[in-house]
């Protein structure tokens, strides 16, 4: 028999996504700032932004209350920590290979942070629409404020590579798993699968979403 949603190694399972959506996103918020040669604080406030904006949102949105990084304070430390480390080791001649070498942490990241987007959002009796939409919204907006905080046109929009569509992509497997009673685990899993292969697939396809041509 499936356990119940609110089981605690659902809680467990949905803190090690989030934990590993983290680093992942925060490192891309540490290549951006070193890219944009910003200082010590620049670069803890792009990363912070970058980790924990999605989340933030989402947190707002469905009106939960205190926001996930101040609930775990060990992911505020955590962020300082990566930070500090990047600035003392991270040399000019490591940033290309190491914005070669996100692109995989950065799709992963993505459907870490769909799936624990839709999984809260479902826990708190949300309907499938509004479920996949706090998913999207978690995965994707602390990349937009990571872009606009560096005064660049949020990559998510502008590439035209699909990133915002996979997660969406993504929340409607694990919605629709939902639906049919899957073992507990299966719609999280599913998510993070459905969402980081099709974003790893679209870069290494090279697939475009159209632009508006006006």
């Amino acid at each position: 028999m499936d356990l119940p949603l609110d089981a605690p190694w659902i809680h467990t399972l949905r803190f090690t996504l989030e934990v590993a959506a983290t680093i992942a996103f925060a490192l891309s918020g540490v290549i951006m700032a070193a890219r944009k040669r910003l200082d010590a604080v620049g670069v803890c406030v792009v990363a912070f932004v970058a980790a924990f904006g999605g989340g933030t949102l989402r947190d707002l949105l469905l009106d939960q209350r205190p926001f996930f990084w101040i609930r775990h304070t060990e992911f505020v430390w955590g962020i300082l920590a990566l930070c500090i480390g990047a600035m003392l080791f991270m040399r000019q001649r490591h940033f290309q290979p190491t914005e070669r070498a996100m692109l995989l942490p950065d799709a992963i990241g993505l459907g870490l942070f769909a799936a624990v987007g839709v999984d809260i959002a479902t826990a708190v009796g949300m309907p499938p629409i509004i479920s996949v939409m706090m998913g999207v919204t978690t995965g994707v907006f602390g990349g937009v404020l990571r872009d606009v905080l560096c005064n660049e046109v949020p990559q998510a929009f502008s590439d035209h590579r699909p990133y915002a569509l996979c997660a969406f992509a993504g929340g409607w497997a694990d919605v629709a798993l939902r639906q049919v009673q899957a073992p507990d685990w299966a719609p999280l899993v599913a998510c993070v699968l459905l969402t980081a292969g099709l974003r790893g697939l679209a870069l290494w396809r090279n697939w475009e979403l159209p632009a508006w041509r006006v």
